[in-house]
């Protein structure tokens, strides 16, 4: 998730964060339910995937990929949607998927900031966890605290996680912070001298979107 009006405040390469085994900040684990029908139509609770759902580590953070899909309008007979999503979790798609959608869930560490970054997608961001600051490449900068979201346009930006909590003894100590992103893709978007704008993902320590 740099930024020219101040480029100390959001670092290129954010530390990694702490073992989550051992932080005391963790939270919680992430439980994930889908649907799917019987053979009568009647709805039911899908066995295909755990409930809990892996984490993956990039710099500074914990992303879970909570679903994914491939298409658009969205084909569900014969579970394709399913094997879809099994394919996405052993072959990483990057943070966008350009015929499909993606949900995923952030866990950021203390005092983390992401690079500055852009990906070709309308993103829905929500804090769960924490606050965040929203950080543009104009300078401009929002905070958001739990229940708060972003509507990200295919803008360049970064996040800082800005949680602060208070230890046994009193003291203020930095936190973890956690996000719901939903990533749809978006036509190619050109600002208004012409320029064409495109993914920019360097120092997030991720794949190119797929």
């Amino acid at each position: 998730m740099s930024h020219h009006n101040s480029p100390t405040e959001v670092s290129t390469s954010a530390p990694a964060p702490t073992t989550p085994a051992t932080d005391p900040q963790q939270l919680p684990e992430i439980t994930r339910f889908i649907t799917t029908h019987d053979a009568n139509g009647t709805a039911v609770f899908s066995s295909a995937f755990p409930d809990q759902v892996s984490r993956t580590t990039v710099p500074g953070a914990l992303f879970t990929l909570a679903y994914a899909t491939d298409t658009f309008p969205l084909d569900l007979n014969s579970d394709r949607d399913l094997t879809a999503y099994q394919h996405y979790l052993e072959h990483s798609p990057g943070l966008a998927i350009s015929t499909g959608s993606v949900c995923r869930i952030v866990d950021i560490g203390p005092d983390v900031a992401s690079a500055m970054h852009r990906t070709v997608s309308i993103d829905y961001g929500v804090v769960l966890e924490g606050e965040v600051e929203l950080i543009l490449d104009s300078g401009e900068t929002r905070r958001l605290k739990r229940g708060d979201l972003a509507i990200q346009r295919g803008t360049n930006h970064a996040w800082k996680n800005a949680t602060r909590t208070v230890d046994e003894n009193g003291q203020e100590r930095a936190g973890w912070a956690r996000m719901l992103y939903v990533l749809l893709p978006i036509l190619p978007l050109q600002v208004e001298g012409g320029e064409q704008l495109t993914e920019s993902v360097d120092g997030m320590g991720v794949a190119k979107s797929t």
